[in-house]
């Protein structure tokens, strides 16, 4: 009797055409504050296209691939049988004559479902799968619906996972920071029903800019929407931060189950700015290969050194020493050697970062390791003398800024 039901859909639904299906689905709701199926597939298209561009998939099909990717949800087959969504999409995208790769990826753009279920192996796929778990993603932060402890009835720390997954054993470079203001721009529009202004195009990171473009469109959208949506639009727009902290988390437990240390995900994720999980994991790499040198572990013990005598000193004294060292000031040989090695060092770790050469970046930071340690061994921080005092303190800030274009060793145990 299934097989003679599973043959009568199978004709009746390939009497109409994907995307007459897909029309059905703007009277089926996806979640009450995030409107219907249809409003969200027109979202996941039109971000499938961006993602496309960024990591060099074919952006049409990507975007038909995006359109139709929800249609078999209101066909008789998948109504019957919700295991098959996807896979009868890919079947009936087959039928109607749509190239494999377009109906792979209507297929594949669930994937990845679990922990040992593959990734999308398309280009095209990954665009529709990254973009529909973004959407999610994007969706219910914006209507504040975060996991909380064991909760996660909407699934977001697998969706979240499964970007990582898809970013990194892909090798695809995402800007999640763009991707997730850009996308939170038209998820706002369709929680308020109208444009939202320019100004939300523009990948600002200063906080106080986010609360200046968070201000503009609460003056402006205030006549025409209830507080409760002014509320949510605050809370997408000025904490993008949480939901790249939430994909910290997740690319945490990835990496963890490869054998990474949590602590120098820490440490880079502490720069700021990183929303590139490509790079954050080839830094953290680096980072890592760097740390089980001698080199590596001496230069952390003396960073370290530098930072705490640092933090005793500022709080004592009332004041930070991140000024210029006076060279004039420098008057033994191992301070002035220490000096002279750090500003050579930096420059190099700039340059090799500015390349994304993050090995590079760790051998002119293990060039510090001899004079830092010369420094401490013969070197007194706490001189008589205060003006020499202040120029040794500014030389070990100099010393723990000498790490930040690659991680904040603050961060790192041991």
């Amino acid at each position: 009797a299934r097989l003679s039901d599973a043959k009568f859909f199978w004709d009746q639904d390939r009497k109409v055409k994907l995307e007459d299906w897909a029309k059905k689905l703007d009277d089926i709701t996806f979640h009450a504050m995030l409107r219907s199926q249809g409003e969200r597939v027109k979202r996941i298209e039109a971000l499938a296209g961006e993602i496309a561009k960024t990591i060099g998939a074919d952006v049409e099909k990507a975007k038909l691939a995006a359109r139709l990717a929800k249609a078999d949800l209101v066909t008789g087959m998948v109504g019957e049988f919700p295991e098959l969504q996807g896979l009868m999409g890919r079947y009936y995208a087959l039928e109607e004559g749509h190239e494999e790769e377009v109906a792979d990826a209507i297929r594949d753009h669930y994937k990845p479902v679990g922990p040992s279920d593959n990734i999308p192996v398309s280009k095209v796929g990954q665009a529709v799968a990254l973009a529909d778990k973004l959407d999610t993603l994007v969706g219910f932060w914006a209507i504040d619906e975060k996991p909380t402890g064991s909760k996660d009835p909407y699934a977001l720390r697998r969706a979240a996972l499964g970007v990582v997954r898809i970013v990194l054993e892909a090798g695809n470079r995402v800007p999640l920071f763009k991707a997730i203001m850009s996308h939170g721009r038209h998820v706002i529009e369709g929680l308020v029903g109208q444009p939202v202004p320019v100004s939300a195009n523009v990948s600002v990171r200063n906080i106080s800019e986010f609360e200046i473009f968070a201000a503009e469109l609460r003056q402006t959208l205030e006549s025409s929407s209830g507080a409760k949506t002014l509320i949510m639009l605050g809370s997408l727009v000025i904490n993008e931060s949480n939901l790249l902290a939430f994909f910290a988390d997740r690319l945490k437990v990835y990496l963890k189950d490869q054998g990474a240390r949590h602590d120098l995900i820490d440490a880079v994720f502490a720069l700021g700015n990183q929303d590139d999980l490509l790079m954050i994991v080839k830094r953290v790499e680096a980072l890592s290969k760097f740390l089980d040198t001698d080199d590596g572990r001496n230069l952390l013990a003396g960073v370290k050194r530098a930072a705490n005598i640092l933090k005793i000193e500022e709080k004592k004294d009332g004041c930070t020493y991140d000024g210029d060292v006076q060279q004039i000031r420098l008057i033994k040989g191992e301070e002035k050697a220490l000096h002279s090695a750090i500003t050579i060092a930096t420059g190099k770790v700039k340059i090799a970062v500015e390349h994304e050469d993050f090995e590079a970046a760790m051998a002119a930071l293990a060039k510090l390791r001899a004079p830092v340690d010369a420094f401490f061994d013969h070197v007194t921080v706490n001189d008589k003398d205060e003006g020499f005092r202040i120029n040794r303190l500014k030389l070990l800030n100099r010393i723990r800024q000498a790490t930040m274009d690659v991680a904040d060793f603050s961060k790192i145990e041991g």
